[in-house]
């Protein structure tokens, strides 16, 4: 395993922001913060919705479907993005009086990713007038081709990078069309069909459509608390922009006025919606709803956003969860093969690889995604996982990053130098997914090596943890975890705070196989504080004991409805 260093980051000790704690100046001001009101969050801060390149031919298009009551398809895709986009733009569209609504997500196992030709023929089997893809689209120039060929017309929402040549949809939105001039480019596809929802309503207000019909105009908010977890659990970079739309959504799901789909997800999940916190949807909700269509189908995921029954939502929740374990002993069973390729290969900072291709045809392709991001954690290098496709001739990856390599652009220079060695790719800086036929894997693997030592020549790979340092004594406290808990939202790009000092272990032992319950007491105060690092014994030998560096994370643990104070232990030194 590559060394770790713990460091705090500059020493912004002294960077006092009016009206806020040291704590919250110090952590905030690290992150660019150096506002109180920009913790205000007012939806009125939101950008425009006009600000996106094409929004009005797409309401024009939505708003003129609405009032001529013709027939829409929505295609999704098969993550917690995809489904949360899919739930919104269902919701929307019958609340503003489409009665002709209905919804698609390819199967991951039949399909593969977005619109293709396949799903075009399915689609048309219910004659609609629009297809609409959420969350997918900007890479599918067969499907919106065959879509365009049967008469259908076709509307791409998307946030995925384009690629050379774009789909010749009758209207695209997307922030990262080249020459957009949407000032966040890190809005989740579930934030792009909200801004379109958003200026098809502001069109059909215009046109007196709510005045003339009698159908109450709704309220846009009350669809943020699915804005909200499918912003978060796509890992994009939270900027002020997002941080607006989860910290809104996350204030309704508070209020209890989530949908009943998120509360009965959240029940299962053993959350307090009350006490919500941003890493409550991306790894409690989030996870649940990505098992449908990581193991199963997604329209299970979709038809749980939609009920409005809790009695049905819990039941299809229950469904998820279940999915999720079987996920859980899969993603396993997985990442103890992937590991075991990896300590084949050099591991040290200095002969390490630049990028760990791994395969397995035992692998389950719905999997192979998380599967990367573990390894990618444990080695801090990129991580391309694969697995057999559904065809005898092909084979998924999924790609993970780090700081500083932006993988997309790897794929793209790869598929420069060797033109047809994958059958398609796309995604993000951080992720990406990419197929290729049996025939091509050894080449695929000796090619992105050679690119990736090409174009990360002179990378300092040595993995630094940044922390913001050390609390005080007093700073070590419930109310210190609740204002860092409740004043913002944390994630991609904003995250989380991540503290370090040096503690006393009074107790120790072991829970789950291999987390380590811990009881520390800092060097400098008297109190005693639990702790937990989960998957210490994964990677030492016995429980840590003596006087350690902890990098942690305060926490709130509620258990019995009885709060207490938690560190959440990332390493121990």
């Amino acid at each position: 395993m590559t060394d770790l260093q713990i460091k705090p980051r500059d020493s912004l000790a002294n960077t006092a922001i009016p009206g806020l704690s040291r704590v919250m100046s110090h952590v905030l001001s690290s992150r660019g913060v150096t506002n109180a009101n920009t913790l205000q969050y007012s939806l009125k801060q939101l950008l425009p919705p006009q600000g996106l390149n094409h929004i009005g031919a797409a309401a024009d298009m939505l708003a003129e479907a609405v009032t001529a009551n013709a027939s829409i398809v929505i295609v999704g895709d098969f993550d917690a993005d995809g489904a949360t986009s899919c739930a919104l733009a269902v919701r929307c569209l019958k609340a503003f009086g489409l009665d002709e609504v209905s919804y698609l997500v390819p199967n991951r196992f039949e399909y593969g990713y977005g619109l293709s030709p396949e799903i075009v023929g399915m689609a048309a089997m219910r004659q609609p007038d629009i297809i609409v893809t959420v969350d997918n689209g900007i890479s599918s120039v067969a499907g919106v081709h065959a879509a365009q060929a049967l008469g259908m017309s076709v509307l791409v929402t998307d946030h995925h990078l384009p690629g050379d040549e774009l789909p010749t949809a009758d209207v695209i939105v997307n922030p990262n069309l080249v020459g957009d001039r949407f000032a966040s480019k890190n809005l989740a596809g579930v934030g792009v069909i909200f801004y379109v929802m958003l200026a098809v309503r502001a069109q059909l207000r215009q046109m007196g459509w709510f005045d003339q019909t009698g159908i109450a105009e709704p309220n846009m908010s009350q669809y943020l608390d699915l804005v909200a977890l499918g912003t978060v659990a796509d890992v994009v970079p939270l900027d002020q922009n997002n941080r607006i739309l989860v910290q809104q959504g996350m204030q309704r799901i508070r209020q209890g006025k989530a949908c009943a789909g998120i509360q009965a997800l959240l029940t299962v999940g053993k959350r307090n919606p009350l006490r919500l916190a941003s890493s409550d949807l991306g790894f409690t909700v989030g996870p649940r709803l990505n098992a449908a269509g990581r193991m199963d189908d997604m329209s299970v995921g979709i038809e749980c956003l939609l009920s409005d029954s809790f009695e049905q939502a819990m039941g299809l929740a229950s469904e998820l969860d279940e999915l999720n374990r079987e996920r859980r002993q899969v993603e396993q069973s997985m990442q103890q093969d992937a590991l075991a390729i990896v300590e084949k290969i050099a591991i040290d900072d200095d002969s390490s690889p630049t990028v760990y291709c791994l395969s397995d045809e035992t692998w389950h392709q719905g999997v192979v995604g998380l599967v990367a991001s573990r390894i990618k954690e444990r080695m801090h290098r990129p991580v391309v996982a694969l697995a057999p496709g559904d065809g005898e001739d092909e084979w998924k990856g999924s790609c993970r990053s780090v700081d500083g390599v932006h993988i997309r652009d790897v794929l793209a220079r790869l598929d420069a130098l060797h033109p047809g060695l994958m059958t398609k790719f796309g995604g993000h800086a951080m992720a990406a997914g990419l197929s290729l036929k049996a025939k091509n894997l050894p080449r695929f693997k000796t090619a992105i090596e050679q690119v990736m030592d090409e174009m990360t020549k002179g990378k300092d790979w040595r993995h630094v943890l940044w922390t913001d340092g050390a609390l005080q004594a007093d700073e070590l406290s419930m109310e210190t975890a609740e204002q860092l808990r409740q004043s913002t939202p944390w994630g991609q790009g904003f995250p989380e705070p991540l503290f370090d000092g040096q503690f006393e272990i009074v107790e120790s032992r072991v829970v789950g196989d291999t987390h380590a319950k811990l009881r520390l007491k800092p060097v400098d105060g008297n109190q005693v504080i639990d702790g937990i690092c989960f998957g210490y014994l994964d990677t030492h030998d016995a429980l840590p004991e003596g006087i350690v560096r902890v990098a942690y994370r305060l926490d709130v643990n509620e258990f019995r409805e009885r709060l207490s104070l938690q560190l959440m232990i990332q390493h121990i030194e």
